[in-house]
């Protein structure tokens, strides 16, 4: 295999991983649990789970000369409010935002596949860097991923509990909550202690 479409294939590695993840964290939920806001700015799954599937939108299809085609994206995208992305509509549910997600996720990957990784990309909104190219927006993109899908770590728990990386590699022990409540009371104390 070629150098570039090795280089190629394990960024798509890496960016489906976290995908996997992000969607694996939505499972089980239902719609008032997706909705809950668990930080002082409004955190919540569904509210993630929507801006990733805007963000793979604008940045593998519309910096890349294509048209996006979902029109609850085009309309968070033409929205005057800067946190429309963050705001599912009220009628959406879950489930509705699951599968948009999951249909940018294909729609990008069609791009993708067409693409070399030096072919070129307009990012209009970035100050350095806005002749860019493919490589450099699956970076972003992988970076942008794993960034939200440990903000969906964090909403999981506080939730029910759930915790994992992502359902082939969970990655974390396999404790009783009676263990983690232990270590959780003992960096609690070290925290107390500092």
């Amino acid at each position: 295999m070629p150098a570039d479409k090795a280089r190629g294939a394990q960024l798509r590695e890496y960016l489906n991983d976290a995908r996997e993840a992000i969607v694996w964290k939505c499972q089980g939920l239902n719609d008032a649990q997706a909705r809950t806001p668990l930080t002082p700015t409004g955190t919540h799954v569904m509210g993630l789970l929507l801006h990733l599937a805007v963000t793979e939108s604008q940045y593998f299809m519309s910096c890349l000369g294509r048209e996006i085609e979902n029109r609850v994206i085009r309309g968070v995208i033409a929205s005057k409010d800067p946190q429309a992305d963050f705001l599912p509509p009220p009628h959406m549910t879950l489930v509705d935002v699951i599968k948009i997600y999951r249909e940018t996720t294909v729609a990008a990957d069609a791009v993708l596949d067409e693409l070399e990784l030096d072919s070129p990309a307009v990012v209009q909104w970035w100050i350095r860097h806005r002749h860019t190219t493919v490589e450099r927006l699956l970076v972003h993109m992988i970076a942008e991923s794993h960034r939200h899908a440990g903000h969906l770590d964090i909403v999981r728990e506080q939730l029910d509990g759930f915790v994992g990386l992502r359902p082939s590699a969970p990655n974390i022990p396999d404790l009783t909550p009676d263990h983690w409540e232990e270590q959780r009371l003992r960096m609690k104390e070290l925290a107390d202690g500092a």
